[in-house]
């Protein structure tokens, strides 16, 4: 029969065969082990290389932190050397106005302008320095503090606390908060001695 899809010898339609390899095989206990382990090694490693990242990323945070405060403590202080040079001339140019005279309406005119002059570099030298964090430490009437000042002399004084600064020899000077060099002073000795305010009233 014309109609029909067998005649003439064409094999009938046979059903889907499904392949072996898609089958819902188990793998061998040998198998489930072999992948067990490797899974076991892969975690591992993986553990191995976070942990290898994350120290690595905090080294370069620390490298960067201590370049930072490199950059920051060189920012300050490399003039420090530069800035105990200059003292000795801030030195010398107070020495030069403690020796003149006080009273310059008294002084001849040409000398009054040499001393007028050296009060206004003394001035502008100041200025420089604290421009670039070089500041005096306070020492005239002040306790002594052995941080900021070096005693080269007691003074015999009952009318001021013991330990009152009273006379300042060679000034002090801090650069960016830390001492560049300590104030020279005199001490008093013999005055009563400071006790704590009390919190009675």
């Amino acid at each position: 029969m014309a109609g029909d899809p067998t005649a003439g010898g064409a094999p009938a339609e046979m059903p889907d065969e499904t392949p072996e390899s898609s089958l819902d095989i188990p793998p061998k206990p040998e198998d489930l082990a072999e992948l067990q382990q490797l899974v076991e090694r892969l975690e591992a490693e993986n553990a191995d290389l976070q942990d290898k990242q994350l120290r690595a990323l905090a080294e370069a945070q620390n490298v960067r932190r201590r370049a930072q405060q490199d950059v920051e403590k060189e920012r300050k202080f490399g003039i420090e050397r530069f800035a105990r040079d200059v003292l000795s001339v801030a030195d010398n140019l107070g020495r030069a106005l403690s020796a003149l005279p006080t009273d310059l309406e008294t002084l001849d005119p040409a000398l009054r302008n040499v001393v007028v002059g050296v009060q206004a570099t003394e001035r502008e030298l100041q200025s420089v320095l604290e421009r670039h964090g070089v500041t005096r430490v306070e020492a005239l009437g002040q306790p002594f503090n052995a941080e900021f000042h070096q005693a080269m002399m007691e003074i015999d004084d009952p009318s001021v606390p013991a330990g009152t600064i009273l006379q300042e020899m060679i000034p002090g000077y801090l650069l960016a908060g830390r001492l560049l060099r300590a104030a020279m002073v005199a001490v008093s000795k013999g005055g009563p001695v400071v006790r704590p305010a009390s919190n009675e009233n």
